[in-house]
């Protein structure tokens, strides 16, 4: 016997679980049905956009609904990334509007869906911004962060930009939470800290000694540096902004180039490493921190590319990869089933994810942070903990 689930077909707003009719009881087990539980306990905050560059507001909004296999998060922290800059200004195929931004973030579960098995309401989690299906050949190979069907978080339903943010597939894409980690700091694993991660230590393959040059930073730049010089390596941080810069020692950089101050900073690269870095990683994605990165290896280096690029795509400079026996890796978050690998990391190397978070803000800055992000001005790394309204 099947235990009874009250359910109602509708659309789904934020997310939708596909399961067989037999799941829920019924005898047409040969047709998938797409269900939702109608949660619906009223509204919630949450940060919008009803078109592509148009502003974006602060407004009451309905509940997320909870999917069968799923959760309701009630979100406590959530950072403000540039990649929802770029989805916002509509360079994401993936979304439909109206929606609600936000990727990385952590929280409290509210509503447990009646397929989950592995967590229940009040467990403190996060989750990685790519889930994964759990079906295709990237998910059975154990890379779930570039699922073939992902789930994305304000991409591909709405995200963290709320008080609420529903998670499907919970049992296999939601990550408990380690109680030494507060909301704040752990609202950067979603996204920044686990990329930088899985670029320093698998896409980099770093080692204690070598050098590592990196061009952004920001609070990825910053993920890069700090994971990086805790491992041991000679790490060269790069940008613009002195702040930024100032930042990225605090963590552990060895030395610093300020892109404004310098001719040429591949050669400033070169000198500064003895002839070149064994790694670079670019966390800005433009056409000047690629070249820069790219010219700054010394032969048979290594590139890892973690920024996005807004726009047309970069022209990469060939000859200087064939010539020098280059390497160029692409990275895109990590896998759920990796995250006990990073907190033992974190563990062993006592890192501080609050010495990246530059500003606590309240939803209702959301809008003046996101424009002042796509305008690329100053700020730090900027995370949501208040949702209520002032």
């Amino acid at each position: 016997m099947y235990p009874r689930i009250d359910f109602e077909f509708r659309e789904a707003r934020t997310t939708e679980t596909v399961v067989s009719a037999e799941a829920v009881g019924r005898e047409l087990s040969e047709v998938p049905i797409v269900l939702t539980v109608a949660w619906q306990a009223g509204w919630m905050r949450a940060a919008i956009y009803r078109e592509f560059c148009e502003p974006v507001t602060v407004e009451e909004v309905p509940h997320p609904d909870l999917p069968l296999s799923g959760v309701v998060i009630e979100v406590k922290a959530a950072g403000v990334c540039r990649s929802d800059v770029w989805g916002w200004q509509g360079s994401d195929p993936d979304i439909d509007l109206p929606n609600v931004g936000g990727h990385e973030f952590a929280g409290v579960v509210a509503e447990v869906g009646a397929l989950v098995s592995r967590f229940a309401v009040g467990d403190r989690v996060t989750v990685p911004f790519c889930c994964g299906c759990g079906s295709c050949s990237m998910c059975k190979g154990g890379n779930s962060q570039v699922c073939n069907a992902p789930f994305q978080p304000g991409f591909t339903a709405w995200g963290c930009y709320a008080q609420f943010v529903a998670v499907p597939d919970a049992d296999r894409n939601l990550v408990l939470l380690p109680s030494n980690i507060e909301f704040v700091e752990a609202a950067l694993l979603g996204c920044r800290f686990i990329t930088a991660f899985r670029a320093v230590v698998e896409r980099g393959r770093i080692q204690p000694g070598r050098s590592l040059s990196v061009h952004g930073c920001g609070g990825l730049g910053l993920s890069v540096v700090m994971i990086a010089a805790a491992m041991g390596a000679q790490v060269v941080a790069i940008d613009l902004d002195d702040v930024a810069l100032d930042r990225a020692k605090m963590v552990g950089a060895a030395s610093t180039i300020n892109v404004g101050d310098v001719a040429d900073v591949a050669s400033t690269i070169r000198d500064l490493t003895n002839g070149g870095a064994h790694c670079s990683i670019d966390a800005v994605g433009s056409q000047d921190s690629l070249n820069d990165a790219l010219g700054g290896l010394r032969k048979l280096g290594r590139h890892v590319q973690a920024g996005l690029f807004e726009g047309a795509s970069p022209r990469v400079a060939m000859n200087l990869v064939i010539a020098n026996e280059l390497e160029l890796l692409g990275t895109h978050g990590m896998a759920s089933h990796r995250y006990a690998e990073l907190f033992e990391m974190m563990g062993r190397y006592d890192l501080d994810l609050s010495l990246l978070v530059e500003r606590v803000i309240s939803l209702d800055e959301v809008p003046g942070v996101l424009a002042a992000l796509r305008d690329r001005q100053p700020g730090g790394v900027a995370v949501i903990s208040d949702f209520g309204a002032h």
